[in-house]
């Protein structure tokens, strides 16, 4: 009795984890979320380069107007972006993201950190405003 228990047991986990494997479809909003982080590193990227016709190509004139806000000039720019959470309204993205920058200016070094809301729209993606504190703005302390 308890080997024909065992072998029906063998057998249902046979057939359980035999079958094949699902194959699941990437959702429109990881794709999009996706696409919003990667967005955030171009800007970056662009703006650590002073590449200013990338940003240009990646944000609305507001967005761009906010990212090249910064009036001072600087020597050199470290700047580190962790994505938090994105939240999808509709058309609009809010990419929520940690920063640290650390700014050089005539060998004086300053370093700040925040949290930024980029707010995305369009196909493709582009920034049209960044709430909370900007990582782009040299700081006055």
């Amino acid at each position: 009795m308890k080997t024909i228990v065992l072998v029906l047991l063998a057998c249902c986990m046979a057939v359980s984890c035999g079958g094949k494997k699902e194959v699941k479809q990437v959702s429109q909003e990881s794709k999009t979320t996706k696409e919003a982080f990667a967005l955030t590193e171009t800007i970056r990227n662009a703006f650590i380069n002073k590449d200013l016709p990338t940003i240009q190509r990646n944000a609305s004139d507001e967005g761009y107007r906010e990212i090249t806000a910064n009036r001072r000039g600087f020597d050199s720019v470290g700047l580190t972006f962790t994505p938090r959470w994105v939240e999808i309204e509709g058309s609009r993205l809010l990419v929520n993201i940690a920063w640290k920058s650390s700014w050089a200016l005539s060998g004086r070094k300053v370093e700040e950190r925040g949290m930024a809301v980029f707010v995305m729209e369009g196909n493709p993606l582009k920034v049209i405003k960044i709430l909370q504190t900007n990582p782009f703005v040299f700081p006055d302390k």
